[in-house]
């Protein structure tokens, strides 16, 4: 019998994935000195994957909003647990200088500027335009990963690094409030009742608290059952990253059931689950669990959002769109990030860097999803472009100038930025694979720390 290559539709969803999993891991290494990143290349792939003619499907949000919420939420979610992990800095509210100003003067002023163009130059709804500018505010954790520190004891820890992964980390959860007020804003246009009250004391007071306990709660309960619990039971001698995972999902879960802010709980989870032992070497494994699981989802949203653009997501924008969404990313953001950073010591190329590099994402795209389901706004599908247009204005521009910016920054500031590989850590790798694990947890240079800890689990972890 003749052989008919007629493959299922499965087959291909098959090899197609297997090819999706071979760039995840080649492109890094192909792109690594090259003025590219991995979001372009995936936005690209997208773009041509869904103009071909036998691709019947048009991945626009609008059309799947419940897959465009969910599939975002979970990319971001295991974006934040690993920003959380790999950040070395202890938290202090001193250290934390550049991340408070950030959140506090930068983010707030990036809001009232985009929320003002909308109304005066976009011809948008207060509430509509209130919208967009909560979506386009927080700096993406997902597609930050070119200015963001290394991984856990890596040593790629420099004040843009830091501020620029802490932010992330943080402003996913503190654009809420902002978004709930243009729908308190929205729904009361229609019903106008009353709605401050409420705004102020749940959707500001108590889901920032309940967000940040729950968070707490949950990271301390992972840290114990990790680092400090039985010797012969602790999750850190599994092993296994997927632990990570596990922290990451309990802690946005009930955070959301108890009515508080899941995106703010995973992060503050992630923090304390990293102070637990801030030096042990199953951070590091945990860490590349969630990077690889991030890196995968940020694919899949950005082949669909090329696929998205290549369907039509841009066709309702004008001129004017345009102009607004290049003032968004040339204008507002880098003023309001040096306005936030006045009076900040730092360098003026750090300083530079920090206001420049505050990357839209996938967050914008579960903002907006999110708000959209809740209640009607005007001009949903302009509201959808926009946003869209941005985020593409961005991923194209700081993904071609993020590796010569951060390469010229570290060499202005006496750091090599092509250095040697480094050799396997033997020594620590042979300690956490020999020694019990009460003394894998230890630092291997602290003889003090390590007979605490061996004195520690001679009582029973306790």
């Amino acid at each position: 019998m003749p052989i008919v290559l007629e493959p299922e539709p499965y087959i291909l969803w098959l090899s197609g994935a297997g090819f999706l999993v071979a760039l995840l891991a080649w492109l890094p290494l192909a792109l690594k000195r090259l003025p590219l990143s991995l979001p372009i290349i995936c936005i690209a792939l997208g773009a041509v994957i869904f103009s071909l003619p036998g691709v019947a499907v048009a991945p626009l949000p609008q059309a799947y909003p419940a897959v465009a919420e969910r599939l975002s939420e979970l990319v971001v979610i295991v974006a934040l647990m690993g920003a959380g992990l790999k950040l070395d800095r202890l938290f202090a509210w001193r250290g934390w200088l550049v991340t408070w100003r950030l959140l506090g003067i930068a983010m707030p002023l990036t809001i009232l500027a985009v929320t003002l163009l909308g109304t005066a130059w976009l011809g948008l709804p207060l509430a509509s335009a209130l919208l967009l500018a909560a979506c386009l505010a927080p700096t993406d954790p997902v597609l930050a990963a070119d200015v963001q520190v290394g991984p856990p004891r890596s040593g790629e820890e420099d004040e843009v690094r830091f501020g620029l992964t802490s932010e992330a980390g943080f402003n996913d959860a503190l654009a809420f409030p902002f978004v709930n007020l243009a729908l308190a804003l929205a729904l009361a246009e229609r019903t106008g009742g009353a709605w401050l009250a409420d705004w102020f004391w749940i959707d500001i007071v108590w889901k920032l608290a309940a967000g940040a306990g729950a968070g707490w709660l949950v990271g301390r309960l992972f840290g114990w059952l990790t680092f400090r619990s039985d010797p012969d039971t602790r999750l850190s001698r599994t092993g296994d990253g997927l632990i990570a995972i596990a922290a990451t999902l309990l802690a946005y879960g009930a955070t959301e059931m108890a009515g508080g802010y899941g995106f703010l709980a995973v992060f503050v989870a992630a923090l304390t689950l990293r102070r637990a032992d801030h030096d042990h070497s199953f951070n590091r494994k945990m860490h590349d669990f969630t990077e690889q699981m991030e890196r995968l989802g940020m694919m899949v949203v950005l082949i669909l959002f090329g696929g998205a653009i290549a369907d039509g997501l841009l066709a309702p924008l004008g001129l004017r769109d345009y102009i607004a969404a290049a003032a968004i990313i040339f204008l507002i953001r880098p003023v309001a990030g040096w306005l936030g950073l006045v009076g900040f010591r730092a360098a003026r190329s750090e300083r530079f860097a920090l206001a420049f590099f505050g990357i839209r994402g996938v967050g914008s795209i579960y903002y907006l999803a999110f708000a959209l389901g809740e209640t009607d706004f005007a001009a949903a599908d302009r509201l959808w472009a926009l946003a869209g247009l941005v985020l593409l204005l961005s991923i194209l521009l700081h993904g071609l100038t993020v590796t010569p910016a951060m390469r010229a920054l570290d060499r202005s500031q006496g750091r090599d930025p092509d250095p040697a590989a480094p050799a396997p850590d033997a020594v620590t790798n042979a300690r956490d694979a020999a020694a019990p694990a009460s003394d894998a947890a230890a630092p291997p240079c602290n003889p003090a720390a390590r007979a605490m800890r061996r004195s520690e689990d001679r009582s029973g972890g306790r």
